[in-house]
């Protein structure tokens, strides 16, 4: 068992999906809440730096720096964990810094974070640089990766996992259909599932990657998850299941379905998704469901991995 500072409100609750499921004449749908995980308007990265900030304390860090987009939910939860855990933050954020700080990018700056902008090739460069510089100033600097997604913030999704099958006992889902992009959340999934010999099936929709890319990913990932804690069994690589084909125009580029499956949630279940992650899951997921992907009476569960202040930034905003 790793250490863990406690960050998350959890377990975070199971609900039904029932308006939803009646509007798409499909398959049982309930959902996951990671989105209230409360750290900072919450998201799945909260269980992710729950190890990952134990570990950074544990090591004496005074200092975390990580990466991401300039509305990354990843950034917004790590400096609220920093802030709550006494340590500074440094984020290397990518694209040209904009006039006015909006949705996340402001959450970063009100919890205090420090923000170097970058191109998107000099991201991990950018990154290196900015830590070698703090150990040399005589700070203490922890590195948490692109997504908090290496084999410690991962195990957070292997237990919870756990905390799922203890939630719905002998219910658990057929399908459990999210969000994948860094691969972290469905890596701990995968392990998790396949060390508690549960028979769901775990659908990542790719937000950016191509489904190759994606499942290589995973697949490294759930091994060094199993790694973790002893079991040296091999991950099945035929159980990595994604579905690249949203993801169209890329990363952070609203098209028509994401936009629909927004509005569809909101308007049937008052479920808010964000522009980037679970818009595009959900439009995945809605999309699979018209075209027959889940038969009627299986259980598929979508689990919710946050991403709500990305709805307040200006280039998301749409009509309503």
């Amino acid at each position: 068992m790793l250490p863990r500072e406690p960050l998350a409100h959890l377990p975070t609750k199971i609900e039904s999906l029932s308006r939803l499921t009646k509007n798409l004449d499909g398959p049982e749908l309930f959902i996951k809440r990671d989105d209230q995980t409360g750290l900072a308007f919450g998201g799945n990265k909260t269980r992710k730096l729950e190890y990952l900030m134990a570990q950074a304390l544990a090591e004496g860090a005074d200092l975390v720096l990580t990466a991401g987009a300039d509305q990354s939910n990843h950034c917004r939860q790590t400096a609220a964990a920093a802030a709550k855990c006494g340590l500074d933050c440094t984020l290397v954020l990518v694209e040209p810094p904009p006039e006015t700080a909006t949705a996340n990018l402001f959450l970063d700056k009100l919890l205090g974070a420090d923000l170097i902008w970058t191109g998107k090739d000099m991201r991990d460069q950018v990154l290196d640089k900015a830590y070698k510089e703090a150990a040399s100033r005589g700070k203490k600097p922890y590195l948490i990766p692109y997504g908090g997604s290496n084999a410690v913030g991962a195990y957070a999704y292997f237990n919870a996992m756990k905390e799922l099958q203890e939630q719905l006992a002998d219910e658990m889902p057929d399908w459990i259909v999210f969000a994948s992009s860094s691969g972290g959340t469905q890596a701990g999934l995968l392990a998790g599932a396949q060390n508690y010999h549960l028979q769901t099936k775990i659908l990542g929709i790719s937000v950016d990657e191509s489904e190759r890319v994606l499942k290589d990913r995973v697949f490294r990932l759930a091994s060094e998850v199993r790694n973790l804690y002893g079991d040296k069994k091999d991950i099945n690589p035929d159980q990595i299941l994604i579905n690249d084909d949203f993801v169209g125009g890329g990363y952070g580029i609203l098209n028509d379905q994401d936009r629909e499956a927004i509005h569809l949630f909101a308007k049937t279940e008052g479920i808010l998704l964000d522009p980037v992650y679970t818009g595009r899951a959900g439009a995945g997921l809605v999309h699979l469901i018209r075209a027959g992907y889940f038969s009627k009476n299986e259980r598929v569960l979508f689990w919710h991995t946050g991403g709500t202040p990305a709805l307040f930034a200006d280039k998301y905003l749409y009509d309503i």
